[in-house]
């Protein structure tokens, strides 16, 4: 069993930046990929990025590509989203998830935390 619990999330103008980080107990942190998804109100849940486990290798959603770094630390059990260049549209609620494979889709994960609001004025 794997715990996840995010943090980070908040209201930021149009623009600016936050960065979410999930920290997990439990079972060996390394493991496992971690992936983050979204989703906003009314839609789909929307894949964000993933990370391998030793973290050399990471993939994004197409909104996010080029704003959103994925990035984890295994010593202290905890992956981190650095979203940039904040729009409207990236308001939502945030999900980190592990899976055992590095994955896109929400099938992929074993493990969810309870999500982190993240809400972007314009």
């Amino acid at each position: 069993q794997v715990q996840l619990v995010e943090s980070g999330g908040g209201l930021v103008q149009a623009g600016g930046r936050l960065r979410l980080s999930c920290a997990a107990s439990g079972r060996t942190f390394s493991a496992y990929a971690m992936g983050w998804f979204r989703q906003a109100p009314g839609k789909e849940h929307e894949f964000v990025a993933v990370i391998s486990r030793g973290g050399r290798e990471s993939y994004y959603g197409d909104s996010v590509k080029g704003r959103f770094t994925i990035s984890r630390d295994n010593a202290k059990n905890t992956v981190y989203l650095q979203m940039n260049s904040l729009q409207p549209e990236d308001t939502a609620v945030y999900y980190c998830a592990a899976g055992q494979y590095v994955s896109v889709i929400n099938d992929g994960y074993n493990y969810w935390g309870q999500g982190t609001q993240v809400t972007v004025s314009s």
